[in-house]
């Protein structure tokens, strides 16, 4: 096998967990009306079923860097697969036990700590594989995989549902579209176990031979041992026990800024974009519910190709440009949106504004996010800072996606001033904030390697 065949196959099994990501989040959607029939579920719990993943979300990254550092990335990777197989599985149970939707819910959770812990490994098991001058395109795989699981989610279910009555869709048509996510994390499962441990873990934990050993099937010998000495001096310390303060000055900036701009990834908006886009274009844009799938389905196209764009650019132009570029086209879709809302001139232009959104944000703070975070750490505290980092993630999209109804149904919002509009110039006060982040605190790792970048914080 030669190294590019070896590097995508890395990349592709290991971005596998990002599709699965996806996957898990958007079946619940396509699963939700039939379920809450089958339980008659009112509001309160209707909403705890769908955004309990989330919790499960929460722990899954807190829980990652611990499980990274004791068992390395691909084994962290491994378990996540199993917590999806699981999830999978036993997300359809609850239809033999009708009165339990607790049960239900607790599958729900375990499918959010496998989400939880892949979204902290997956990136970061890539970027301490790829080679620094294809690097970015390798993490943004993780990200492309998210928004292809969101897709094919989203045709699978459409394919279930379509080919089943109601009445099956609410007896049993559900389970099927839970159970359906066994194909690709049972794959995801097997091919893990094909691909080579992490040479900086390897690294990390003494085993110095090992590493180079994987090191030369990516670059080969010269490079891979001009990259070893560099790994290992990165990892030397005056201090012999080789504890890390993460409380000191240095430390915790670092674990700062890289959690700052993950939490500010979701405070732009996307996932009350995401989760709530029935909603938006039914109420607030207008549409009636027979055009509401159509407009779901260019949602998801417009992700999809944008984020390839993303991945192709990411190591031409770099990290920054793109963000300050995404930036910029994301307050230019919430002002289109937010203005025809505020002026009550509802129409194509606020359809346009969303998409521009949409485009901006897959080309950009989607999977940008995910490669800074996966290089920006130095070597030694990489699996805790990442933790913390999308831990942080996880937290401000619960609170995005509780708050962002609240504002909508708020009087505030729905008075004259406003007229359904104040959510999305919030969300421009924070992209501003990103802008300013990032030209202030974050670097530029276009062509980097993993130890040249720690030099920035030095």
């Amino acid at each position: 096998m030669n190294k590019k065949t070896f590097l995508l196959l890395i990349a592709a099994v290991s971005a596998l967990g990002g599709l699965l990501f996806g996957y898990d989040t958007g079946v619940i959607n396509g699963a939700q009306y039939y379920l809450s029939k089958h339980f008659d579920l009112d509001s309160a719990m209707k909403g705890w079923v769908v955004g309990s993943a989330l919790l499960g979300c929460l722990v899954g990254a807190i829980v990652a860097g611990p499980l990274s550092i004791k068992f390395g990335r691909k084994y962290s990777l491994i378990i996540s697969a199993v917590l999806f197989s699981i999830s999978a599985y036993g997300s359809g149970l609850p239809s033999i036990f009708p009165e339990s939707v607790s049960l239900l819910v607790f599958f729900r959770i375990i499918g959010g700590l496998g989400i939880g812990i892949a979204s902290m490994n997956a990136p970061m098991y890539i970027a301490e594989i790829a080679p620094s001058s294809i690097r970015g395109k390798m993490v943004t795989y993780y990200q492309l995989a998210i928004v292809v699981g969101f897709f094919v989610v989203f045709l699978v279910t459409y394919f279930i549902g379509n080919n089943l009555s109601e009445e099956q869709n609410i007896a049993f048509g559900w389970k099927r579209m839970f159970w359906s996510e066994l194909i690709p994390s049972c794959l995801f499962l097997i091919l893990l176990f094909f691909v080579p441990k992490s040479p900086r873990w390897l690294a990390l934990k003494g085993k110095d031979d090992d590493a180079l050993a994987t090191l030369v099937k990516i670059h080969g010998p010269e490079q891979a041992n001009k990259e070893i000495l560099e790994i290992r001096h990165s990892l030397k310390t005056s201090d012999k026990t080789h504890k890390v303060n993460y409380f000191s000055k240095v430390i915790l900036g670092i674990i700062v800024i890289g959690t700052t701009l993950s939490v500010l990834q979701q405070f732009t908006g996307i996932n009350a974009v995401l989760y709530y886009g029935a909603d938006i274009f039914e109420k607030s844009l207008g549409f009636g519910k027979e055009d509401v799938l159509a407009q779901q389905i260019l949602l998801a196209f417009i992700n999809l190709i944008f984020t390839f764009i993303a991945m192709f650019t990411v190591d031409k132009f770099g990290r920054k440009p793109l963000i300050y570029i995404g930036s910029i086209g994301m307050i230019g879709g919430f002002l289109l949106l937010g203005i025809s809302l505020q002026q009550q001139a509802v129409g194509i232009i606020s359809l346009l504004g969303v998409l521009l959104f949409i485009a901006s944000f897959a080309l950009s703070m989607g999977p940008v996010v995910w490669v800074l975070l996966s290089e920006m750490f130095p070597n030694k505290i990489r699996s805790v800072a990442m933790s913390v980092a999308v831990a942080g993630q996880w937290a401000a999209n619960y609170v995005v996606s509780q708050s962002f109804p609240m504002v909508m149904d708020s009087k505030v919002n729905n008075s004259a001033s406003w007229n359904g509009s104040l959510p999305y110039f919030i969300f421009i006060a924070f992209i501003i904030v990103i802008i300013i982040i990032t030209y202030k605190y974050i670097p530029e790792t276009k062509g980097k390697t993993l130890e040249e970048i720690e030099g920035f914080w030095k």
